[in-house]
């Protein structure tokens, strides 16, 4: 390790604003948490639950931040292009929030339940949270992220200020989208999810990347044909909120990774822990807070990520962050714990059909909001090929209008 260059101010500001940011939102948090012991009201719990989201955000953002230096060192070491870079290895780095959350969900469910009856209902409980996680962030990523990308290059980008949605990511991270979310949608209106669809999933996810390993040796040919120029990657990585870097090498690249991992788990068991808590003092099923905090909270490092893609004037690497991070939420995100889930419960499987033939609440107005909001935003990028700040706007609205949605499911004034 190597330590950062103090000699001027400039050096000192990224530090001393993670520090202040992470500091600040941790020091919220202990001041709500004192309120809510002397205090029985709504606001000073939302209070705690939103300065906590937070400060486990920056967590996960300074988690997610090294992984992805080390992941683009690794992916220019495997002479991946661009766009393949963005559509695996950062969708990877931005997405494993959502799948140790999801993890973590059916786990927490089924710990010390014994009695077979109640264990069922857990695991649909549990599952159904990884389901609104998933869900919502493949939302977030697909609506807002485009959306906040777009209106922050048309104030700094004036040369190009807007998102330019290349031919090649569209056709094929694009219709890679349309179809796991089709599937997803099948996955929904299924009574009863087996273990099996979990390893459809999985098998889907490898036939997306062999997919990329044609771009990938197409790529590789241009190189050795000097007809393209190769990227520099990144020589080393911020860790410990940018109070030190490392240096990357085939070892150490491989230690950020493991660390960066192990920090992301624990931050997502963090927010499981807080979404239980903060559906059970709000008096909410967690469906509706995981669909709303935890999707967003989990999906912050894919709008960092997204957003200096863009800004470095990388719009392909930016789409395909997006599309990637869809794909590998709905591939891998969802069935891995389904596959925990159903071997926890002994292969047993989980119900989103009530006994009384009923759909686990949140799950219906998921599927019309999942197919409407995807045809509109796939249907925007694919007829204009370019999200402007005005698209972007309107994005702001859809995503809202979800929103509104599940606090209004959450409040119970619509059947949801």
């Amino acid at each position: 390790m190597t330590e950062p260059n103090h000699s001027s101010d400039e050096s000192y500001r990224p530090l001393i604003l993670s520090i202040a940011l992470f500091g600040s939102t941790l020091a919220l948090t202990g001041i709500f948490h004192y309120w809510r012991t002397h205090l029985s009201v709504w606001w000073v719990e939302v209070g705690f639950i939103l300065s906590a989201a937070a400060a486990i955000s920056v967590l996960i953002s300074e988690a997610c931040d090294p992984f992805a230096d080390a992941a683009q060192w690794v992916g220019c070491r495997l002479r991946l292009p661009p766009s393949v870079r963005g559509a695996t290895l950062d969708a990877i780095a931005s997405s494993m929030p959502e799948l140790f959350t999801g993890i973590f969900f059916v786990i927490v469910a089924l710990f010390g339940s014994q009695d077979q009856a109640q264990r069922m209902i857990d695991s649909a409980e549990g599952y159904g949270s990884t389901i609104a996680t998933c869900a919502g962030s493949s939302i977030y990523n697909l609506i807002l992220i485009p959306a906040v990308c777009a209106i922050a290059v048309s104030y700094s980008r004036r040369n190009r200020p807007q998102i330019e949605v290349s031919r090649e990511v569209i056709h094929r991270d694009g219709m890679w989208v349309i179809v796991t979310q089709i599937g997803l949608l099948i996955f929904l209106f299924q009574p009863k999810l087996e273990w099996w669809m979990g390893l459809v999933a999985l098998i889907a996810y490898a036939v997306y990347v062999a997919h990329l390993y044609l771009a990938t040796r197409q790529f590789r040919a241009k190189l050795d044909a000097r007809e393209i120029t190769p990227d520099t990657p990144n020589e080393t990585a911020s860790m410990f909120f940018g109070s030190c870097q490392v240096r990357l090498n085939g070892y150490t690249s491989g230690i950020v990774l493991l660390v960066s991992t192990l920090v992301a788990a624990l931050a997502c068991y963090l927010l499981v822990d807080l979404t239980n808590q903060s559906a059970e003092k709000l008096g909410v099923s967690p469906f509706f807070v995981a669909v709303i905090l935890t999707a967003a909270v989990s999906s912050i490092p894919d709008t960092f990520m997204s957003l200096g893609s863009a800004r470095r004037g990388d719009d392909s690497g930016a789409m395909s962050n997006v599309f990637g991070s869809n794909i590998f939420d709905i591939c891998i995100g969802m069935s891995i714990p389904l596959l925990v889930s159903c071997y926890l419960n002994d292969w047993q499987p989980i119900e989103l059909v009530g006994t009384n033939g009923e759909t686990l609440s949140g799950v219906v107005g998921l599927r019309v909001f999942l197919f409407l909001l995807t045809a509109i935003a796939m249907g925007c990028m694919w007829y204009f090929r370019r999200i402007t700040c005005r698209t972007g706007w309107f994005f702001c609205a859809l995503y809202a209008s979800f929103v509104g949605y599940a606090v209004l499911g959450a409040l119970g004034i619509i059947d949801a």
